[in-house]
């Protein structure tokens, strides 16, 4: 029997090495693919002249940046609802929701260069600027508040469990709620999106992805077997 279970326990390790190297791959897709989105969006977005092409690789980037991030929660969840599986639930939950904003926001995006090409018609104006402004909305909800939640709570789980070194699990929890602060602070007209405050506000979730991204990739899970 205890060679059985050592073979079971030796099993679950390989598993979960796997699960932690896929994870670390694609929180490290979702940072290049949502910087090259965001930098070939710009000249579209902010009405520049034969931005399409540009937009339409950029749109390329965001698919591969929805299915990274879709990724990341289905990859996890396994491992982490072993310390609390109604928060693994709500990451996941999250984390889809983060995903489907996103793709919402590159429809916007698609219909923008659609509507810039037709821009003699009636409306086209209007519409522009509806599509504009869409984009910017799912941008504020999903890359800001839905990250800002799953983050939270996936860092919560990863201090809890012990996986990954508490300074990394901090970061998370300390960026979460920040990013969801600052996108109030949008929200309210406090500032702009695009801005010295946003991006500041930003940095400790883009260095918990990056960090855990390295450690997971690097090292794996810590080994334990704790519980609920």
């Amino acid at each position: 029997m205890s060679s059985d279970a050592g073979a079971a326990a030796s099993a679950d390790d390989d598993t979960d090495r796997r699960m932690a190297l896929v994870a670390g791959v694609l929180f490290l897709i979702t940072e290049v693919a949502a910087v090259a989105g965001a930098f070939l969006y710009r000249p579209l977005l902010g009405g520049e002249p034969g931005a399409d092409n540009r937009a339409l690789i950029g749109a390329v980037c965001e698919l591969v940046l929805v299915a990274a991030v879709a990724g990341t929660g289905v990859t996890l969840f396994p491992v982490v609802k072993r310390w609390g599986e109604g928060i693994a639930l709500g990451y996941l939950c999250a984390r889809l929701l983060e995903a489907a904003l996103i793709l919402f926001g590159i429809v916007a995006v698609l219909a923008l260069t659609t509507v810039r090409q037709e821009a003699a018609r009636p409306g086209a104006a209007a519409a522009d600027a509806a599509l504009v402004a869409v984009h910017d909305w799912t941008f504020l909800l999903g890359p800001n508040i839905a990250l800002g939640l799953n983050t939270a709570l996936l860092a919560w789980l990863m201090y809890r469990s012990r996986l990954v070194p508490r300074p990394i699990a901090v970061l998370g929890l300390v960026g979460g709620p920040l990013i969801c602060a600052s996108a109030a602070a949008v929200m309210f007209g406090l500032y702009a999106q695009l801005s010295v405050p946003g991006s500041l506000a930003a940095l400790p979730v883009f260095a918990w992805e990056v960090t855990l991204a390295v450690r997971l990739i690097a090292r794996g899970f810590r080994r334990t077997r704790g519980r609920n």
